[in-house]
C-alpha cells in the first residue's frame, strides 16, 4: 500500500526549487561592512545576473517548472529576473525582505518583514504569493500562525517528514512541504561548511535519497541557490538530476505552488502540533 498517493496514481512528487538570494547575501553576512565587501557583493550579484538565467535556459529545454523564492528586495533591484521566472511558467514564493531570520527577530518585527515582502511582491507581480520559505529555515513558535493569517497557503521551511503534513496553529492548519538539508546545495559546495564538494558526490548523495522518496512516496524538494548551482559545473549536474529522476517511472515534476493544490484538495493530512518543550522541560 502506498504511504502517500499523488495524481494520476504517480509514485512521487519532485520538485526543484531555487533561493535566489541575490545581493542579501553580503548585508546578512557582514551587518555592518557586507555593503563594501565587494568580491562577496559581486559573488552575490552572480546569482541574478549569471545563474538564474543559465538556470531557466536549462528549465526550458527539459520542460521542468520550479519555484523561486526571492526576497523582496532582491525582487525589487532585479524586476526583469521576477518578469522573466513568471513569463516562463515559474512560481515564486515568499523569502523575507532582506533574508532576515525569523529566529533573531520580535514578533513584531518578523510581521513587519513579512507585511514589506508582500507589498514588494503584490507591487511587482500583482498578486499574493502562495507560499513561504524563511531564511535559513528557522521559524519562530508563532511563525506558522502569522502566515496563515497573511493568507499563505502553505510554508516549505520544516523537516519533520518527507511526505506533505498539515502544521497546528491558532490560525487554523497551514500546509508544510517539507524540505531536508541534505537536498540543499549549500551545505555540499560551501568552503565553510566542510569544504567544496565534487558535483559527483553530490549527484551520489541527491540520486541515493531521490531513491528513497520514489520508494516511500515522498516529495523530494531540491533547493538550490543561483550564485551557488548557477555555476558551469552544477548546472550540469542539474541536468544530470533531471535526467537520472526521468528514468523512473511515476515522477510528477511540479511547482510548490501545484503540490500544495493537490494536497490542500484533500481530507487525510497528518496534523503536527508543535510541542512546547519549554513546558515539558519544567514539568
Amino acid at each position: 500500500m502506498a504511504r502517500f498517493t499523488w495524481p494520476d496514481g504517480k509514485q512521487v512528487a519532485a520538485a526543484v526549487t531555487f533561493d535566489a538570494d541575490g545581493e542579501t547575501i553580503p548585508l546578512v553576512q557582514d551587518k555592518e561592512h557586507g555593503h563594501e565587501r565587494l568580491t562577496l557583493v559581486s559573488t552575490a550579484t552572480y546569482g541574478p545576473a549569471v545563474g538564474v538565467p543559465r538556470i531557466l535556459d536549462s528549465l526550458k529545454d527539459y520542460g521542468i517548472p520550479a519555484t523561486f523564492f526571492v526576497p523582496g528586495f532582491t525582487a525589487e533591484l532585479h524586476p526583469e529576473m521576477i518578469t522573466r521566472i513568471l513569463d516562463e511558467g515559474h512560481e515564486v514564493g515568499h523569502h523575507g525582505y532582506l533574508h532576515e531570520r525569523p529566529n533573531t527577530l520580535s514578533a513584531e518585527e518578523e510581521e513587519a518583514v513579512l507585511v514589506r515582502g508582500l507589498e514588494s511582491w503584490e507591487r511587482l507581480t500583482g498578486r499574493h504569493p502562495a507560499g513561504y520559505r524563511s531564511p535559513a529555515w528557522d521559524l519562530n513558535p508563532g511563525s506558522p500562525a502569522l502566515l496563515k493569517r497573511y493568507g499563505f497557503r502553505y510554508d516549505s521551511s520544516l523537516m519533520g517528514n518527507d511526505i506533505p503534513y498539515l502544521v497546528s496553529t491558532g490560525e487554523g492548519n497551514l500546509l508544510e512541504l517539507p524540505i531536508q538539508w541534505i537536498l540543499d546545495d549549500y551545505p555540499h559546495y560551501n568552503m565553510n561548511t566542510g569544504g567544496i564538494s565534487s558535483p559527483e558526490k553530490v549527484f551520489e548523495v541527491w540520486s541515493s535519497e531521490f531513491q528513497g522518496y520514489h520508494r516511500y512516496n515522498g516529495v523530494f524538494i531540491l533547493t538550490m541557490h543561483p550564485f551557488v548551482s548557477g555555476r558551469p559545473s552544477r548546472v550540469l549536474l542539474l541536468e544530470r538530476m533531471i535526467e537520472y529522476i526521468n528514468s523512473f517511472d511515476g515522477v510528477w515534476w511540479a511547482t510548490l505552488e501545484q503540490i500544495a493544490d493537490y494536497c490542500l484538495g484533500r481530507g487525510d493530512l497528518e496534523i503536527w502540533t508543535p510541542p512546547d518543550l519549554k513546558a515539558l522541560m519544567e514539568r
